[in-house]
């Protein structure tokens, strides 16, 4: 297994090695031992499936906040997709930037999103599935979403933006979160 670091601090793409032969291919898409060296207490402790119909369509940015803040382990399963994060974590000299890496079945690479990220995609093909893992269960009054066509961030879709559910489209911009209030610069002098 290879990670290689994105611009995002934490933020990693995982390259799993594949093993083929006359009856297939296998791959190991996770090893506690070979993540040790980023995370040695990584621990996932729930596993959801993303299944996106038509190709441009847009999920996300979603989040939850502390104390149920989850990393995830995001791997395509079936189709494309163009897997986004943005940091929005308040002391990151990074915070308010995004990075994205395009996941595909074919393919086998993974994206670890850390805590303190938001995460988005965009389907690049019809009927594409994602396989997420997470190191906190999902709860409700934790979630927490960003505008996904924020001019701020200014994420350049690869697609024309599709569909977009009501609830993502009525998430605030980067300037109207507690995430953005809490950052040193915003302080009062």
């Amino acid at each position: 297994m290879r990670f290689e670091p994105a611009p995002l601090e934490g933020l990693w793409t995982v390259h799993p090695t594949p093993h083929a032969d006359e009856r297939g291919r296998f791959v190991r898409v996770f090893c506690a031992d070979a993540f040790a060296p980023l995370r040695p207490d990584l621990r996932f402790v729930q596993v959801n499936l993303s299944t996106t119909h038509v190709r441009g369509t847009v999920r996300g940015l979603h989040w939850q906040r502390a104390p149920h803040a989850d990393a995830k382990l995001i791997r395509c399963v079936r189709g494309a997709a163009w897997d986004v994060a943005v940091d929005l974590r308040p002391g990151s000299a990074t915070f308010g930037r995004w990075h994205a890496v395009t996941l595909r079945a074919d393919d086998d690479s993974a994206v670890f999103i850390p805590e303190g990220f938001a995460h988005g995609f965009q389907a690049l093909c019809d009927d594409t599935v994602l396989l997420y893992q997470h190191t906190a269960a999902w709860t409700p009054q934790a979630e927490a979403g960003l505008r996904h066509d924020d001019p701020t961030i200014a994420i350049a879709w690869p697609l024309p933006v599709g569909v977009v559910s009501a609830r993502d489209r009525a998430h605030p911009t980067l300037q109207r979160l507690p995430e953005a209030a809490a950052r040193p610069e915003a302080q009062p002098a």
